[in-house]
């Protein structure tokens, strides 16, 4: 079962939520469209075709004109994240993908806290999504499912995302967590069909995975595919990997600045306060 003490450790950025999760997670976002919302927004005179309940009888009798009330019409923005669940999420200590549903969840505390309707997808060859609701009921229920999956199999990373934008209807704040280690001419496309969207890109990788800190004859085992290779790493072949790495993670970022999208890359060994604290900051 995951753990998900440190959500009420999040209540320690009060200050902070309510600055930064409140303007940009909020569910009372201001519209220029005028209708019977909850937030009054001004008067304007009376104009046949108006509806006449919305005349305000107090202000005709001060004024002997007739003007209506006009409200902001309350908005609720729609959080949608989506956790990368294939077979390479399921090395590390703690696991890649671990890590990452403590993230989601995490989002998904504060979107609740916030009266948001939240939704956590998973995918790896096939995509697997929750319909939206609000409240705690959700939330335990996620819990559940991201504490019961099985993290096997290859990676659908296009065609799942690809599919996930048709069920977006307006604009959305879109999380997508993964290691992200796909073709990155695929990634910029995937991201671009998200444009529209507010975006928070997290990328979840291992310490080792990252840093590679180890030389000499290895086994290493493909978590996805289950293949294994017998290979020897010497001091040269570590450069050479972390150089690809890196730049693959610059490449990434590339792409998010082009879309103004949030991107961190970050060790599942980091802290998860560390990393919402990055993030709020941030937003």
């Amino acid at each position: 079962m995951l753990d998900i003490s440190f959500l009420k450790e999040l209540d320690r950025f009060n200050v902070m939520l309510k600055k930064r999760v409140h303007s940009n997670f909020q569910g009372a976002r201001a519209s220029p469209h005028f209708g019977h919302g909850f937030v009054f927004k001004d008067y304007r005179e009376y104009i046949p075709g108006d509806d006449f309940r919305a005349i305000d009888w107090k202000v005709y009798a001060r004024t002997d004109k007739l003007f209506i009330k006009r409200y902001e019409e309350e908005r609720n923005l729609n959080v949608h994240i989506i956790v990368d669940s294939s077979g390479s999420m399921g090395i590390g200590s703690p696991k890649k993908f671990e890590y990452a549903s403590m993230l989601a969840l995490g989002f998904s505390y504060m979107a609740m806290r916030n009266n948001e309707k939240f939704e956590i997808s998973t995918f790896s060859t096939s995509l697997h999504i929750y319909k939206q609701r609000k409240g705690v009921s959700q939330l335990l229920s996620l819990v559940d499912y991201l504490s019961s999956l099985k993290i096997t199999g290859d990676s659908n990373f296009y065609q799942s995302l690809r599919s996930y934008k048709n069920v977006i209807t307006s604009k959305s704040l879109v999380i997508i967590i993964s290691d992200f280690l796909y073709d990155i001419e695929q990634i910029r496309e995937t991201l671009y069909a998200y444009k529209k969207n507010d975006l928070i890109i997290i990328q979840v990788l291992d310490s080792i995975e990252k840093n590679l800190d180890f030389e000499g004859d290895v086994i290493l085992k493909d978590a996805e595919s289950d293949r294994k290779i017998q290979t020897y790493f010497s001091r040269r072949m570590r450069k050479d990997y972390k150089d690809r790495l890196y730049g693959h993670i610059y490449e990434i970022k590339d792409i998010c600045d082009e879309l103004d999208a949030l991107f961190l890359s970050v060790t599942s060994n980091v802290p998860i306060f560390e990393t919402f604290y990055y993030v709020l900051a941030r937003q």
